[in-house]
């Protein structure tokens, strides 16, 4: 007799332990719902067919064997009407309320690849879901995600050669994220992946491009970019916002020489807190915000010297950091002032992949390069869910145009006011 096994008998312990009458009641009130509106969806075919000589073409014939569909709130039992068509030119009916093969509601294949980037294994899904959704999970076992994650690099490959023609961004974000992957070259340890997150003409946020790359080298960012512009975005961004890496400057300058350019004002920080000791950090760090939180650019130039006088002496490495960047840290200012908190820092990508970067600790890497490529993909395409639009996306057409903006007003708008 084949043992019990323990694990099983735990998850199926803690599914019972969750239901109660109050979901039972859902749950059958769902189900009560779902069988009327499909009853009703069967009656209304029925009366758009005509009745020839006083006959019905269409009729009921009883129902197909009941099936489970499994929901949000557990399985759900239906029993689906089936008709008989007596025409000589038969019509297939499907019912657009619930598909012949449908066996669980779309919303879950979303719950898939949260589960998947959170960190759960593909063995361990059948007891993570049972405790979620009951004991009816056959239909997300581990074999399914498998099939999901073929599924979704095909998609992933698809989007990599979608066309760009005619598209236009205001703003670039871009960084490179390090993950712990498995790579099939064992001696090349310096892989990362290259994200650029663009904002569009409307304001949307949207994943534009992902490549792994050696490092954050020009070749690598260059072949992005090239590839970019190749499928359809000829015209570069006005602002490009990233970290101080020397690679994706040099190819920008070369792909898209038109572009400004915007340092980020984290890694900034972090790269000028770097060169100061622990204890002074905090009160140096307020500093740093000061020259941020400048109105105008004057007055940044102000703070900004005022911390060179008053740590210059002491760390002359942090000064340097600071100052030798002054016009890419303070770009922003040359934009509208409500699009500021959206171009100062790439924070957007930061807090997008931290998941996989939490996936990738818990698994001891996450496969192959594509495997990579793929979960990067499908987080972002999820994300992109919480994206909110660009404040002030109404004064993105100007921009685009080549409005001058002056420590984020116009001097247009101050004429026509007056």
């Amino acid at each position: 007799m084949k043992k019990n096994d323990p694990k099983q008998n735990k998850n199926q312990e803690q599914v019972e332990e969750v239901k109660s009458p109050l979901e039972e009641i859902i749950r059958e009130g769902a189900r009560k719902l779902l069988q009327s509106a499909i009853e009703r969806e069967i009656a209304d075919y029925m009366e758009s067919i005509n009745v020839t000589g006083g006959r019905r073409n269409v009729v009921r014939n009883g129902f197909a064997p009941e099936r489970s569909i499994l929901t949000g709130i557990g399985p759900i039992s239906i029993k689906q009407p089936r008709i008989r068509d007596r025409r000589q030119d038969k019509e297939s009916f499907t019912s657009s309320i619930l598909p012949r093969y449908l066996r669980r509601v779309p919303s879950l294949d979303n719950l898939i690849p949260v589960l998947y980037l959170k960190g759960v294994s593909t063995g361990d899904f059948t007891g993570a879901l049972s405790a979620i959704l009951g004991d009816n999970v056959k239909g997300l076992s581990a074999n399914t995600v498998v099939r999901l994650k073929r599924q979704w690099e095909d998609e992933y490959r698809q989007w990599t050669k979608r066309s760009l023609e005619n598209r236009r961004y205001v703003y670039f974000r871009a960084d490179g994220i390090n993950f712990n992957v498995r790579l099939e070259d064992p001696e090349n340890k310096k892989q990362c992946m290259l994200i650029i997150i663009g904002a569009g003409e409307d304001g949307t946020k949207e994943l534009v491009g992902i490549l792994d790359g050696y490092r954050e080298s020009k070749l690598s960012w260059m072949e992005l970019l090239s590839d970019l512009k190749e499928r359809g975005i000829a015209t570069g961004p006005d602002l490009a916002i990233g970290d101080g890496g020397l690679g994706f400057w040099a190819a920008l300058r070369e792909v898209y020489p038109d572009a400004k350019e915007q340092r980020c004002r984290v890694h900034k920080t972090a790269n000028i807190l770097d060169k100061m000791p622990k204890g002074t950090q905090p009160r140096a760090k307020e500093r740093i915000h000061d020259i941020y939180r400048a109105d105008t650019r004057q007055q940044a130039l102000v703070a900004m010297n005022s911390f060179v006088s008053l740590y210059g002496k002491k760390f002359p490495g942090a000064c340097e950091c600071l100052t030798k960047d002054t016009d890419v840290l303070l770009a922003f200012y040359d934009f509208p002032a409500e699009h500021w908190i959206h171009i100062r820092s790439t924070n957007v990508i930061e807090s997008t992949f931290a998941t996989v970067r939490l996936r990738t600790d818990k698994t001891r890497g996450c496969g192959t390069r594509l495997a990579t490529l793929t979960m990067v993909f499908k987080l972002a395409r999820e994300a992109r869910k919480t994206w909110k639009r660009l404040k002030g996306y109404r004064l993105i057409p100007r921009v685009l145009e080549g409005d001058i903006f002056i420590d984020g007003e116009s001097p247009k708008e101050e004429e026509r006011v007056a």
